[in-house]
């Protein structure tokens, strides 16, 4: 007798049945009630069960990505201040009507910025663009953290190239929505910093740091930590905008003061234009112009 049932099949479709099933009785949706251990909210949200919710931020972008066969990624940070051209010139010209000095500074402070947006709006475009050609194993794909500033500019860079980016949000007191250039099956939010910091790094190829405040910082340092200690492969760590991380950082006093070596400032670059930022990320994987000669990562 031939067999109608495929070995391949999941189970869990009958699991989600259920769950719908289920949800139309009311006296099983009371927080006492016997229900299925996973549509338990106040089960999921205790303090014994935080475990399997890292799990689960862990596994969902992992796996969402592995089925659109994202391998590598370029990592931007940066501030989430920033705006583009266009808006920092409309503030400026608002300014200067309304005669307000408080106005007008903030406004010249804006349109210096705006550089830096467009800066990292090029440069990720630049990285979309090169590396559409290359094999599906071999493409390098942008990721930030989904929200405003640095990280618009680099998820609409990509966009505007035509290709995918990834964005790691996280929820925060005051809400941050996902910017309007991100790919929405890869846009992903985070409860945990820790779960979020790691899905940087499990793709990240290299990682560019546009000037910032403190969780620009927060993350550089994590990732120069990581390397310097031996727990991440080196990768290009590149400091977008010299003039800004030099004034902000004299990394030379730690090497004076004993507290690292020498070598560990070798982990980092400066970089002050996005053909400088993807030209230190080829040579360092000698990656060719031509795609017949590329070398894999």
């Amino acid at each position: 007798m031939k067999s109608t049932h495929n070995i391949q099949e999941s189970a869990l479709p009958d699991a989600w049945a259920e769950l719908q099933s289920q949800a139309n009785h009311e006296d099983l949706m009371k927080p006492e009630s016997y229900r299925l251990a996973f549509a338990d909210p106040e089960f999921l949200l205790r303090r014994e069960t935080r475990g399997i919710r890292m799990q689960l931020e862990l596994l969902k972008p992992d796996l969402a990505q592995n089925k659109v066969g994202i391998e590598h990624t370029i990592v931007v940070f940066g501030s989430a201040r920033f705006v583009d051209r266009e808006q920092a010139q409309a503030q400026f010209q608002a300014a200067q009507a309304s005669g307000d000095p408080t106005a007008l500074a903030r406004a010249r402070l804006a349109l210096q910025n705006a550089e830096h947006y467009e800066h990292a709006r090029e440069f990720a475009k630049l990285v979309a663009l090169n590396s559409a050609g290359h094999r599906e194993a071999d493409k390098l794909f942008i990721c930030t953290g989904g929200g405003p500033g640095i990280m618009e500019a680099a998820n609409r860079g990509a966009q505007e190239a035509g290709v995918p980016s990834v964005a790691l949000n996280i929820v925060l007191p005051h809400e941050q929505s996902a910017n309007p250039y991100v790919t929405p099956e890869l846009s992903f939010k985070f409860h945990y910093f820790a779960i979020r910091k790691m899905h940087f790094m499990m793709r990240a190829k290299a990682l560019v740091a546009f000037p910032g405040g403190f969780g620009t910082l927060d993350e550089l340092f994590e990732v120069l930590t990581l390397v310097q200690t031996g727990k991440a492969k080196p990768v290009p760590i590149l400091l977008f905008g010299s003039a800004y991380w030099k004034r902000l950082i004299n990394l030379e006093v730690l090497v004076e003061s004993g507290t690292i070596s020498a070598e560990d400032l070798e982990i980092f670059s400066y970089v002050d234009t996005p053909e400088d930022a993807w030209r230190t990320i080829c040579e360092f994987y000698c990656l060719p112009t031509a795609k017949e000669n590329f070398c894999p990562y």
